[in-house]
């Protein structure tokens, strides 16, 4: 059975032991409380067998399903709300992204810039904050995530990103904080112990070059956390992404964690690449001489999907690239970012209907993606992805 379907049961399960509970005499509440005290210390035991002779990222599923920002389909992003329910839908690994505070703690968000994601906006203490930066190269107006304390940030609420799009998520608006990666680092631990399995994290460095300029660099910190929870080795349930390629060669010797290159679009070249006034694109490092430098120092990239295939400019998809057997000759593993539901995400011939927020097919989507043989894929809708690997995973039929 798939991490997926034990998962689901261990949701379903959980809710009908609470709701047998509740309506249970006293003598079979004593033996409910025996019996969920047996599962918690086999779950735990398992946990800790798991933390010794756990395998590495190349014994996860195949392909993997991976939580972008948790389950943003349904969730505010970067929320423990949105990382629990990425876990219980079945998500293989649940991704963080990373920002510091003006104190230098990492915190959980997508950019730096907050007032999209949190209600910083409806305080007037913080109003004179708000102001314009250049963050690698374009200009951003807002508040960042530099400017505040550790203390102030945890009085701001986190809300969704783009409503428009996900109405229902902002039922959830205000119900979580913004979490510091340490808060992440125990709520996984404390999942792997009740669930008796590592908790996989996918855990990226944002802006590393911007913000090493301003004091505040991001590996040794993050390095330090990985450290002190375990997850600095080897075979470390966690994979370090970046789409700085510097900020993973420092990550390598710091930790031994495995890491992920992330790729944008073909013409673009990395920030720090910019900085440092090296010539190559994207479109270099996806040649076969751009991926064996990247295996000196990375097991995987994490390519947008139209490096694996190209969209025409009616948004449909064309044919396919080469890129996912010529990083597969390199060693590579390819995590491709990002897979959603809604029609304004798919290609244009899965798109069903005209409302820009209605689902699409996205298992047709999803279906041709893994059919070209990638590793893992990162996606809003951990429920889905899964559904969808499940028919590709050894030992099921397609």
């Amino acid at each position: 059975m798939t991490q997926g379907g034990a998962a689901r049961r261990t949701v379903l399960g959980a809710a009908v032991l609470a709701a047998g509970g509740g309506m249970a005499g006293i003598s079979a509440g004593s033996a409910s409380a025996a019996q969920t005290a047996r599962a918690t210390d086999t779950a735990e035991a398992a946990f800790a067998a798991d933390a010794r002779h756990g395998g590495g990222y190349r014994d996860l599923p195949v392909p993997l399903v991976i939580g972008h920002r948790g389950a943003c389909g349904y969730r505010p992003e970067h929320t423990l709300g949105s990382y629990q329910l990425a876990l219980d839908l079945g998500a293989d690994v649940v991704e963080q992204d990373l920002v510091p505070t003006k104190d230098g703690h990492l915190v959980c968000r997508h950019e730096n810039e907050i007032g999209g994601t949190t209600d910083v906006a409806d305080h007037a203490e913080f109003a004179s904050r708000r102001t314009t930066k250049s963050i690698d190269g374009v200009a951003v107006t807002g508040w960042f995530t530099e400017d505040f304390t550790l203390a102030e940030l945890k009085t701001l609420r986190a809300k969704e990103r783009i409503p428009a799009v996900r109405q229902r998520n902002t039922l959830y608006d205000g119900r979580w904080d913004v979490p510091t990666f340490e808060e992440v680092l125990r709520w996984a631990d404390l999942e792997g112990k009740r669930r008796g399995k590592r908790v996989w994290l996918h855990v990226e460095t944002k802006h590393p070059t911007y913000f090493r300029s301003l004091g505040l660099g991001l590996e040794e910190p993050l390095a330090k956390l990985l450290r002190r929870y375990g997850r600095d080795g080897r075979n470390a349930p966690l994979f370090l992404q970046s789409f700085e390629p510097s900020s993973i060669q420092r990550l390598s010797k710091l930790v031994s964690a495995p890491r992920v290159v992330l790729l944008s679009a073909a013409g673009t070249r990395p920030w720090d690449f910019e900085q440092a006034k090296d010539p190559r694109t994207v479109a270099d490092l996806v040649k076969p001489e751009g991926l064996k430098w990247i295996a000196g120092f990375a097991q995987g990239i994490g390519p947008t999907m139209d490096l694996i295939i190209p969209r025409d400019a009616a948004g449909k998809l064309g044919t396919p690239t080469t890129l996912v057997k010529d990083a597969h000759a390199r060693g590579l593993v390819l995590h491709p970012y990002t897979a959603r539901n809604e029609n304004s995400f798919l290609p244009a011939e899965y798109r069903r209907g005209t409302d820009p927020a209605a689902y699409g097919d996205a298992f047709g989507a999803f279906k041709t993606y893994f059919e070209q043989g990638i590793d893992g894929i990162f996606t809003d809708n951990a429920d889905t992805g899964l559904l969808a690997a499940e028919a590709f995973r050894p030992g099921r039929g397609r």
